[in-house]
């Protein structure tokens, strides 16, 4: 132990002087090692700055000649017409005619393009003599909808197949022929406002100056000045077909394409109307509605079998024209007396509304005798846990519970959309052979705000316009087509602006038009839709006195 504790410490101390020694010498090598590095970059840095500083710059890359600048800059849309052959057998008569899916730009005079405008347009190729064949230019409404419904549900040579309320047919849906065609009378063309469809505001151009009252009305009123002026179509019988606010956009067009190029038409043809908006916007103090909703709340709880026995039992119209009567008399007279109406005829009235509603007394006194549009629909099938539809009252909907005031989705709506949207966008590439990456805009909310001048702090009211028309042209005939339960542009209101127009009585005699037993979409219903087309067909043939035939009628 004391040896180990003597020799320990003194070899221990001499390592330690032989460690610092070698420590230190390695010190000294790395100093000398970082020395030698830091000569020999600086020494490095210093020849390859030099080296390129000799070298020259890069040259610049390559910049585009004026030219190409202007290319990118000034690439204008272009027009694309696609026409195909075909035929269809209408009223057991085999028809050969021609399709044309197409665009057509809206250009300033200087040939500034502003918009591009898509239309499908079908004209029947045994037609010798143009001017002997009416042409008829069809859109439907919105503001926002492309021409898709009446395109595909009612004028055109293909319809889709879809059922109807209560039979609704199942996904993937088909095209059909439509065997209820106007095409055996008319040669057709359906236009997409811009903003629908496939028409847009060509680049650089805002949209919005398309997206208005009159600004519509001139955008599409100079598409058709374009088409009949390339097609020849100048010296045919014209006809204006509109749906919806497609009949606002009608009335406007005949009014204003008499004016702005003296373009006379012989007939527009009016289905589920609206001109005077008053009659349908639910506002406190505008009773006008509750008046003349009334009469298709009753058409739509006759349907549901919601009346009482009495009514339930009698034919629609007899039920419709009972409540017509009331509407215009005792609910009106009602309805003027505000809160001076005495407490016991405001219960009689209560109940007669009750009764021709398939509402309850007490719902429609809490109403203050007057029932809302949305409140209806939700109301009437509430004990069901069902709602019924805005655009078609005869169609139910299920909502998440029962207990809210109004519904949740229109069904009519819903049972619609899927049909036309998907028959559309396959026909328009897979038949008419128009292909285009753009989404086949058929009801958009792009083209709001919609500007309503001159009509602000006002109710729009173009049947004025529509007055104005038939009087300065006095051939111009009118035939109004009206679905019995349509919530959305309801039969009585359309009764009610023409009954109000203030025609002179020498022209009472041009005004026309039918009911169907049907919703907005009068053409839904295959019944319907085969008396429409003989009641447009009779109407097209008298508002123009042929003097030769149009084609040949011979079946083939």
């Amino acid at each position: 132990m004391e040896t180990f504790d003597v020799v320990w410490p003194v070899a221990y101390d001499a390592r330690c002087r032989v460690n610092e020694l070698h420590r230190l010498g390695m010190e000294r090598r790395v100093m000398n090692r970082r020395l030698i590095g830091l000569v020999f970059g600086a020494v490095f840095m210093m020849w390859t700055s030099a080296a390129f500083a000799q070298q020259p710059p890069p040259a610049p890359a390559a910049e585009k000649s004026k030219d190409d600048k202007k290319d990118d800059k000034d690439k204008k849309p272009e027009e694309k017409i696609v026409t195909s052959k075909h035929t269809v057998r209408i009223g057991g008569q085999e028809i050969k005619y021609t399709a044309t899916a197409g665009t057509i730009l809206l250009k300033e005079e200087d040939g500034t393009p502003k918009a591009s405008i898509f239309y499908m347009a079908y004209t029947r190729d045994d037609v010798s003599d143009v001017s002997q064949r009416p042409i008829a230019f069809t859109f439907n409404g919105g503001p926002g909808s492309a021409s898709v419904w009446l395109h595909l549900g009612a004028f055109g040579p293909r319809r889709v197949q879809m059922g109807d309320a209560g039979s609704l047919l199942p996904p993937p849906y088909k095209l059909v022929e439509n065997e209820s065609s106007l095409l055996d009378v008319s040669d057709l063309v359906f236009i997409d406002p811009v903003s629908t469809g496939y028409s847009r505001a060509v680049p650089g151009e805002p949209a919005k100056q398309f997206h208005g009252i009159e600004e519509d009305v001139k955008s599409v009123g100079e598409f058709i000045r374009l088409y009949a002026t390339r097609n020849k179509r100048w010296s045919s019988p014209k006809f204006l077909a509109g749906e919806s606010y497609g009949t606002t956009r009608a009335a406007g067009l005949s009014s204003y394409m008499q004016q702005r190029y003296g373009m006379y038409f012989n007939g527009i043809i009016l289905i589920s109307t609206i001109l005077n908006f008053e009659t349908a916007d639910f506002n406190v103090g505008n009773d006008l509605p509750c008046i003349l909703y009334l009469p298709t709340y009753t058409a739509i709880a006759w349907y549901h079998k919601k009346l009482p026995q009495d009514l339930q039992s009698q034919d629609l119209t007899k039920v419709i024209d009972e409540s017509r009567r009331f509407a215009a008399g005792e609910y009106a007279d009602a309805l003027m007396q505000g809160d001076q109406l005495p407490a016991a005829k405001r219960t009689d009235i209560a109940q007669k509304v009750a009764r021709l509603t398939g509402l309850s007394p007490e719902y429609v006194d809490r109403t203050d005798l007057r029932v809302e549009i949305q409140r209806f629909t939700k109301e009437l099938l509430r004990s069901e846990r069902r709602t019924v539809g805005r655009i078609d009252g005869r169609f139910t909907g299920i909502d998440r519970d029962a207990a809210g005031e109004t519904p949740e989705y229109d069904p009519s709506i819903s049972a619609i959309m899927g049909p036309y949207a998907g028959m559309l966008n396959d026909y328009v590439r897979n038949e008419l052979k128009f292909d285009s990456d753009l989404p086949y805009e058929i009801l958009t909310g792009r083209v709001r705000p919609w500007n309503y001048a001159p009509y602000e702090n006002r109710y729009v009211n173009v049947a004025e316009k529509l007055r104005t028309a038939m009087t300065e042209n006095p051939f111009l005939h009118v035939f109004v087509a009206k679905g019995y339960y349509d919530l959305a542009t309801p039969f009585f209101a359309a009764d009610y602006t023409f009954d109000h127009l203030g025609l002179d009585p020498s022209l009472r005699s041009h005004l026309s038009g039918a009911y169907y037993e049907t919703g907005h979409m009068t053409y839904v219903q295959l019944a319907s839709l085969a008396k429409m087309k003989q009641d447009i067909a009779k109407f097209i043939a008298e508002s123009w006195p042929p003097s030769a035939p149009a084609a040949s009628n011979k079946t083939k």
